[in-house]
């Protein structure tokens, strides 16, 4: 009796310890599958833009605003993206006005400040919200753990980067007030 007892035991556990090695599997391959390129978004002309475009590269999304004390970052990203896009780099952008409404311009008019006093080339998306309940579905990918699988992290104000490894996957997040050609940054697009 005493060792059918102990072999009912040892089978429960057995079975028991099976089923949650199954589940936390499932749950890993889950988080595994979830990446920057499972999203389509519409450039500044209307255009989609699908991310899995970008498979294979390194990609940073930054928040932008063209009445910032950052705004003149655009420079700089543009400098970057110029140096690094032959490696493999593509900068994408996003214009919101979370921030101090420090981006009012309609979608047409941020294509042509852009442009105008950056001469910006890197793609550049559709005017979102990078906060709030109206969150784009990508700020809430690169914002939320339960999405990206690394870190939960808020956006703190415009030009803040968010760094996408070739996998898709989110890497680092780098405050507003880090130029883009900080050597954490480009330590990372050369690494």
């Amino acid at each position: 009796m005493k060792n059918i007892l102990m072999l009912s035991l040892s089978l429960f556990l057995f079975w028991n310890c099976q089923s949650q090695t199954k589940k936390n599997q499932n749950k890993s391959n889950t988080m595994e599958k979830q990446t920057i390129y499972q999203f389509k978004v519409k450039d500044l002309s209307g255009k989609v833009f699908d991310f899995t475009a970008l498979k294979g590269k390194k990609v940073m999304i930054v928040n932008t605003a063209s009445k910032c004390g950052n705004t003149p970052q655009y420079e700089d990203l543009e400098t970057l993206y110029e140096k690094y896009k032959s490696k493999n780099l593509v900068i994408v952008g996003f214009p919101a006005n979370n921030f101090g409404a420090q981006e009012p311009g309609t979608n047409s008019e941020i294509a042509s400040f852009c442009q105008k006093n950056y001469g910006v080339t890197f793609p550049m998306m559709g005017k979102i919200s990078v906060k709030g309940k109206d969150m784009d579905k990508v700020y809430q990918f690169l914002t939320q753990k339960s999405k990206n699988g690394v870190q939960d992290s808020e956006v703190e104000w415009n030009f803040q980067k968010y760094l996408i490894n070739e996998k898709g996957q989110l890497d680092k997040v780098i405050a507003p007030q880090v130029s883009p050609n900080d050597a954490s940054i480009v330590n990372w697009i050369k690494g």
